[in-house]
Formats: structure tokens, C-alpha cells, sequence
């Protein structure tokens, strides 16, 4: 997306203080953080080639340039990565058709994780098919198939306020994925649609998307508070699709035994034995 890596770089300068990189600070700044000359200086590079490429126009600058200012920034890992992306959008630029629907053979392996929520997502945060569980902790077959992305969830769904105790977390968490996303599909129509309603709706989507934060959470914990279950506490674990680079499995893997686990048990005999079972992907 036009204009990612100057917004990028300019809020990374600006968590950076010029006493941490051992550069003196002489009178009030105009703005907060590192100029860009001062980056320009510590990285090595000439101030007029770190402004090009702060705005966009340094496509054929080298890693070694890109783990300079990375160092200066004090970027971490992912960061990192999305610096690299962002900053050589033609060299980054993969031909990714994502399909609609998963293979037959990843359904099968998800309806076979009968104790576990599992689900699939799909480029933008789509999400492209669940087994029972993951449905009647998340709602996913009653979400409009033409919406029914996490972050939307998340960010205009007033429901998702109560389904999420730590809903601040949780949306920083979608925003900071989301962006990971646009860093490999910033030409995306639909995920600049999707950016482009969700700005326009949600004030909190607005300050998020504009705080640049970039990372992917491979694993951790997210906590639901379900109304027929009660709050669950949810250890997760994301997983690459083999063969489908942009579809990653998400499985809640709650601690055998736990309180969790049995109330897990409990909300997935009533969703196999209620008066009807939830619609296919």
C-alpha cells in the first residue's frame, strides 16, 4: 500500500530517543524520536538516499542498508521482515491466489480435533472453514460469508466487545497480523477495501492501523468468555497449511483436565447434540 514504508519508518524514529543511540539532543524538537538525518548517519548511509527511500523510492536498496536502519531502529524480528518487504514491493510481489475453500483433506483434519476449536484463515484474516467446536465457540456459520474476517469481526461486531474480556489486546493483535498481510499484499483490492471500510468505521481501527505495529503471533493465549460455556482460558497454536502459503490453521489447545478443557467438553456435546448443527463452509 502506497505510503507503508514512510509511515513505517517515520513511527519507528520517533520510539527512539537520540540519548539511547548515544547522539546528543540540543533544544525542543518539532517532532518526537530521531531525525531523519540522525538515522541516516548511524545506519551510514547519505541523508539524501535514506529520505528516497523513506518515501518510497529507494526499490533497489540492499539488505545490507535495510539490516542498518533495522539496527538503528532497534527492529525486532518481524519488524524486520516487513521492513525488507515494504521497502522492495516489485522484488517482494508473490502471484498468491487464494482459494476459496481449503482442501477436503485439512476439513477432515479439522473435524477429526473433536476436543480442540481449530479453524483455517486465509489471506486478509478470511476465515475459510472451522470444525463443530470452533463454531460454537466463535460463530462462524452465522457470520455473512462475504464477511467473515476476523478483524471486521472484531473491530464491528459489538458482540465481540463481551466474546473477548482483553478486547484491547485482541484487536491490537488483529491489526498488527493484518499488517503483516498488507506487507505481502499491498495490492490486494479487497484487503485495501477491507483497510479502506474498517478506517471509515472503527475509530479504534483508525489509531491502530495508523500505529504502524507489525507481528505475528505464532502462539500464546486468548481468553473468551462464551455465553453458554462461561470464560474460557485458551493456550493457541497457529500453523502453516503445507502446500497453501497463505492459509495458516489456528487450534485452541486448552490443558487436558483444565477447567477450560472440561467446559470445552461440555459446549461441544451441546453444539453435536443441540437442535441443529452448524452449516459447512
Amino acid at each position: 500500500m502506497d505510503g507503508d514504508i514512510g509511515d513505517f519508518l517515520r513511527s519507528r524514529r520517533a520510539r527512539i530517543q537520540p540519548e539511547e543511540v548515544g547522539l546528543a539532543s540540543y533544544g525542543r524538537r518539532r517532532v518526537p524520536g530521531l531525525r531523519r538525518e540522525e538515522v541516516a548517519q548511524l545506519a551510514g548511509v547519505s541523508v539524501d538516499y535514506y529520505i528516497r527511500l523513506e518515501q518510497g523510492r529507494g526499490t533497489s536498496v540492499s539488505d545490507a542498508i535495510l539490516d542498518a536502519i533495522a539496527r538503528v531502529l532497534r527492529l525486532d524480528e518481524t519488524e524486520h521482515a516487513y521492513l525488507r518487504t515494504v521497502a522492495r514491493p516489485h522484488r517482494a510481489k508473490k502471484d498468491r491466489t487464494p482459494a476459496p475453500r481449503v482442501r477436503p483433506g485439512v476439513q477432515v483434519l479439522l473435524d477429526g480435533m473433536d476436543r480442540m476449536p481449530a479453524f483455517v484463515l486465509g489471506p486478509r484474516m478470511d476465515v475459510l472453514a472451522w470444525n463443530t467446536l470452533a463454531d460454537a465457540l466463535s460463530g462462524f456459520s452465522r457470520m455473512p460469508a462475504a464477511t467473515r474476517n476476523i478483524p471486521r469481526h472484531v473491530f464491528l461486531d459489538p458482540a465481540s466487545r463481551d466474546l473477548y474480556p482483553d478486547w484491547a489486546a485482541v484487536a491490537a493483535q488483529a491489526v498488527a497480523n493484518l499488517r503483516v498481510d498488507s506487507s505481502h499484499d499491498g495490492d490486494d483490492p479487497r484487503l485495501s477495501a477491507l483497510v479502506g471500510e474498517l478506517s471509515l468505521r472503527s475509530e479504534d481501527f483508525r489509531r491502530l492501523w495508523a500505529d504502524h505495529e507489525v507481528k505475528e503471533c505464532a502462539y500464546g493465549v486468548k481468553r473468551i468468555r462464551h455465553p453458554v460455556a462461561g470464560l474460557l482460558t485458551l493456550p493457541y497454536e497457529t500453523l502453516a497449511v503445507p502446500g497453501e502459503l497463505a492459509q495458516t490453521m489456528v487450534v485452541y489447545t486448552p490443558e487436558p483436565g483444565s477447567e477450560t478443557a472440561e467446559r470445552l467438553a461440555l459446549l461441544g456435546s451441546w453444539a453435536t447434540t443441540g437442535p441443529t448443527r452448524p452449516a459447512r463452509p
